[in-house]
């Protein structure tokens, strides 16, 4: 059972123990003994059962069963501890196990809304406001039942209140203020002084556009969803000018998985302002980094990728020999995006087939009709892979793969999510049982280029309800926090940094740092076993923990968030800070 699973698992029987509980409270108030006793009997088999759930979670760590230790454990002993010893006598009248029944019914209740509400980290605030709530309950139901509580209960319901507010509800701040990040333009980078010699100008705006048949609405660059390809080869300068013809949120150009220098980076209020209507604002980087990347508007960024604010950037190591085909697939209004492209390819022309997932969900890619390889994973070329044939891969938000293969002189057919999404013919072939390739263990092993770490920071994904703001949300946090909230992660120049990423949610979370390629080191404590995985987007599934690590390299504020851009929206969003 993956870790994942456990932690469904754990709270599915934390509803059950409580539904039960809260149930045979109800029942025995009404008299009704059978049906009391037989909830009750549920309950303490549920209450059980979770401790064995809670030990799993802790033995896959801490991270994961924090609050359940500390806050449900000691509920859950009290729920047992009062409720178990009156049903072993339960007396003639079953109405007098009410309230032993209700109570332990608010314990595990409450125990159940730490988790959901707070998560992680397990703070004494969340653990005392839990409490005074099961008192205060356990108080008025008695009183409904005509119990008078006596003097001391009523005391220690009103102390632990107390003691809870004074100590705070702990609900999303993390230990530590978050310091100021610097808003505004970052640290200049040193200007390129070669001419430019490749020159592209975007023009966003509103526009309508084809979406598998039908016309929707959609915001553009240059009247064109994606926007248009932007090439360049090695040691070419770019030159890219931005203008906003009419997107009132404003907007930037992000360039996803290029490294460039910070203040080219296009992220709002940290590397420069928002584009508005009429504004434009000039990107200037040279091309060193070979590969396939995106760009993107970092600017309302949930809503402008949705509705079509993004493009394609390949930069080569020289001409094109053979076929080479971007396939950048979106979801545009709700309909796949584009639609399938077919092409012909002779036989044994060497044909490269650059994924991209511009979306904020996984998606699935099987090439049929022919073995292939996977040369490269967001822009950096794999070591030593090996053929592959009737084999799946996953691609994150935001990530890319680059599959190689010589045309075979049958077709062959790219399929995303069981659509055909490009062809050189038609291929029949059912594909939705095949395996999906795991890249940690892909291609051809190479050590670890350092032997220590200078920075290590761990971050716990979960969500829970941020009290910060003016309207209290529901948001997506790390490690108790939620942007603007989040402390960010401060490192020197030079630092080798590994970075621990839990993912004690319910959803998967895409991780993407800017300015930075990670070094995938291990999964769940299994080191990686195949070639050296540089990554700049990575699915941290539920359960799942990923450690990875790199050199810190690139001075400046950058994003560290997930991509899944509403996630990220609801704040997920942190920063990598160098001092």
């Amino acid at each position: 059972m993956t870790t994942g699973s456990l932690l469904v698992a754990d709270l599915v029987i934390a509803v059950l123990a409580t539904a039960a509980w809260l149930g045979g409270g109800a029942a025995s108030a009404a008299r009704r003994r059978p049906l009391a006793l037989g909830l009750a009997a549920v309950a303490l088999l549920a209450t059980l059962a979770r401790a064995i759930t809670i030990t799993a979670l802790a033995r896959a760590g801490w991270w994961f069963a924090a609050e359940k230790i500390l806050i449900a454990g000691p509920l859950s002993l009290a729920a047992v501890g009062v409720a178990g010893p009156r049903l072993l006598w339960a007396p003639g009248d079953i109405r007098a196990v009410a309230l032993p029944l209700l109570f332990a019914g608010y314990a595990t209740s409450s125990a159940l809304l730490v988790t959901i509400l707070h998560g992680y980290p397990a703070s004494a605030g969340a653990g005392l406001l839990a409490v005074a709530g099961v008192v205060a309950a356990t108080v008025i139901s008695g009183r409904a039942l005509g119990a008078r509580p006596s003097r001391t209960v009523s005391r220690v319901a009103l102390v632990v209140a107390v003691a809870a507010l004074l100590t705070g509800t702990g609900l999303t701040v993390a230990p530590g203020a978050a310091p100021a990040i610097p808003h505004g333009h970052g640290p200049p980078a040193a200007r390129i002084a070669d001419e430019p010699t490749r020159r592209f100008t975007l023009t966003a705006g509103t526009a309508t556009v084809d979406a598998g048949g039908r016309i929707v609405a959609a915001w553009a660059f240059n009247e064109q969803v994606p926007g248009p390809e932007l090439t360049a080869t090695v040691g070419d300068v770019l030159e890219v000018t931005l203008r906003n013809r009419d997107i009132e949120r404003g907007l930037t150009l992000h360039w996803h998985g290029y490294d460039v220098p910070n203040d080219q980076d296009g992220v709002p209020g940290v590397t420069q302002a928002a584009v508005r209507p009429g504004q434009e604002f000039v990107y200037r980087f040279r091309a060193d980094q070979v590969g396939t990347y995106w760009y993107h508007t970092h600017s309302a960024s949930d809503v402008g990728v949705r509705m079509g604010l993004y493009g394609v950037l390949v930069v080569r190591p020289g001409p094109v020999t053979g076929l080479d085909v971007t396939v950048p697939v979106h979801t545009l209004a709700g309909r796949p995006f584009p639609a399938p492209r077919v092409e012909q390819a002779e036989a044994g022309v060497p044909v490269r087939l650059r994924l991209i997932n511009t979306d904020s969900t996984t998606h699935r890619y099987v090439l049929a009709g022919t073995a292939f390889r996977v040369a490269a994973v967001d822009g950096v070329d794999l070591r030593g892979p090996t053929p592959l044939v009737d084999t799946a891969v996953l691609i994150p938000a935001g990530g890319r793969y680059d599959l190689v293969f010589d045309a075979p002189a049958t077709p062959v057919a790219l399929f995303v999510d069981g659509r055909a999404v490009y062809s050189t013919g038609p291929v029949s072939t059912v594909t939705g049982a095949w395996p999906v390739l795991d890249p940690l263990g892909y291609g051809a092993t190479a050590p670890v280029p350092w032997s220590r770490f200078d920075r290590t920071f761990t971050l716990v994904l979960d969500r829970g309800l941020d009290l910060r703001r003016l309207l209290p949300r529901y948001a997506h946090t790390v490690n108790g926090a939620a942007d603007p909230d989040i402390p960010p992660q401060v490192v020197r120049l030079g630092d080798v940094v590994r970075f621990t990423i839990v993912n004690r949610s319910q959803v998967v979370h895409p991780w993407h740092l800017h300015g930075h390629h990670v070094l995938v080191l291990a999964r769940d404590g299994e080191p990686a076993a195949g070639s050296p995985l540089w990554l700049d987007s990575f699915d941290v599934r539920p359960g799942e923990v990923w450690e990875v690590a790199f050199r810190a390299d690139n001075p400046g504020v950058w994003a560290n968030h997930c991509h899944n851009l509403a996630h990220a929206d609801a704040g997920m969003t942190l920063h990598l800070m160098y001092s």
